[in-house]
């Protein structure tokens, strides 16, 4: 698996033409000449605003997922065993999580092209089955994750798992096979906007500022239990298949390269917000359980009662509920949008939302086989805690790959907008550490 000559990455010259579900036949991808230039005059605030807003939405869904059901875990178990003594990690992790977002989005508006697509263009097919490979695993281990997630909040008011996992499964197959992107993308916002409940949870706990303080300021570096969680923490915010799918996403919602500004701001904006409900959660752990390297929370009841003491039995229920429902159900459609296009990308088949099933089996095909798998598993009984932290550090291990195949991409677009300069020496050495960082943790924390 010998990479080809490098060759600049293709520039497409006017946005990129795809079938209707209402067409009735598929056609192929076709690139049209770019519309006439608007005649050139200042907006108005209320017009920028309108035009950010038509662009928000893939940036927003992604880190919304991010802040997974194994995410809100490991932000739990962080609190519980070592207070705040994580608390910084989530903050330094915003501009890292951008850094890194951002680059997926600059390519996929300038090239219109996913990114397992360009791997296989401009490296070969071996590389990119190697790619999508890890990609594949990662989002194997995410589902579960969030399935798990959505069976605990079911047994926390009495339902069984597998009536849980049926809803879960028929649902979400209904809401892809009937559904375009756009109308995904909005049901996927709607639902993760109840992981703001978080931020509720958090400033009932009351933390008190002189433990923060001192929180912040101990840092155990050599404890292979803070190592580990480190490098969970790690890979819970820097997610394989969150690279995959934003490029994706703004390629299906038909984005172009004078909406990298706006789409720009979706990503910080995404970034602020998910790492804020993960130090909430965090922060509330912290606060209930004071930080005892002891305390171990092994399913999802010991999380909410250990989260929610202070807002009464049944508001704190609810709440935890919604919150871990919603980023749950959030992630579960994307991981496995996610794994279902970059397949698709890999084997050169339709892999987009635009295409009804007829049209796309390999891609519905994929994506319901991997929902009803998932659910059949996690029915049977799963340790949510240990699999949800685990699937973190192990998607610390695949950093180097996935963070490394988007510096190269990056490296290879147009001027513009290519990755050059001292930019991209900021960028390399961000990506360095934390890709080096991530994989030092985990080894030393799993042989810890």
């Amino acid at each position: 698996m010998r990479p080809t000559a490098p060759t600049p990455l293709p520039r497409l010259t006017g946005p990129v033409e795809r079938p209707r579900r209402s067409s009735g036949r598929a056609a192929g991808l076709r690139i049209v000449p770019p519309p006439a230039p608007a005649p050139a005059r200042a907006r108005s605030w209320r017009g920028r605003l309108t035009a950010g807003l038509a662009v928000a939405g893939p940036g927003i869904v992604v880190m919304l997922a991010d802040t997974d059901a194994g995410s809100i875990i490991t932000a739990a178990q962080s609190g519980a065993q070592w207070g705040y003594r994580l608390l910084l990690l989530q903050l330094v992790l915003v501009p890292i999580l951008y850094v890194v977002q951002e680059l997926t989005v600059r390519l996929g508006l300038v090239t219109g092209r996913g990114h397992g697509e360009l791997i296989r263009l401009h490296y070969g097919r071996g590389w990119a089955w190697l790619s999508v490979g890890t990609l594949v695993l990662a989002c194997l281990g995410a589902l579960l994750s969030e399935l798990s997630g959505l069976a605990g909040v079911g047994l926390l008011f009495g339902v069984p798992a597998w009536v849980t996992m049926g809803l879960v499964v028929v649902t979400l197959t209904l809401m892809a096979c009937t559904g375009s992107y756009l109308s995904v993308e909005r049901i996927a916002m709607g639902i993760g906007a109840f992981e703001l409940v978080f931020l509720v949870v958090a400033w009932r706990a009351q933390p008190q500022a002189a433990a923060v303080a001192a929180g912040l300021a101990a840092v155990p570096w050599r404890e292979s239990g803070y190592l580990y969680l480190v490098a969970a923490n790690i890979g819970a915010v820097i997610m394989p298949w969150m690279v995959f799918y934003q490029q994706s996403a703004v390629v299906e919602k038909r984005l172009t390269a004078a909406d990298l500004p706006a789409a720009r701001w979706d990503t910080a904006a995404g970034a602020l917000v998910t790492q804020l409900i993960m130090a909430c959660v965090l922060i509330a752990t912290a606060a209930t359980l004071g930080g005892h390297g002891a305390v171990a929370l092994d399913t999802v009841q010991q999380i909410a009662s250990a989260i929610t003491p202070f807002l009464g039995e049944r508001t704190g229920k609810l709440l935890f509920a919604l919150g871990m429902t919603g980023s749950a159900l959030v992630a579960t459609i994307v991981v496995t949008l996610t794994a279902a296009r970059a397949l698709g990308e890999v084997l050169g088949v339709r892999h987009s939302l635009e295409h009804a099933p007829r049209e796309a089996p390999w891609f519905y095909g994929i994506y319901t086989a991997a929902l009803a798998v998932g659910g059949l598993l996690v029915a049977s009984g799963a340790d949510l805690v240990r699999l949800s932290v685990g699937v973190q550090v192990m998607n610390a291990l695949l950093l180097p790959v996935v963070l490394g195949f988007l510096y190269l991409l990056a490296r290879r677009l147009p001027a513009p907008h290519r990755l050059a300069g001292g930019y991209a020496a900021v960028v390399f050495a961000t990506i360095a550490l934390t890709a080096g960082f991530g994989v030092y943790a985990a080894l030393a924390g799993t042989a810890g």
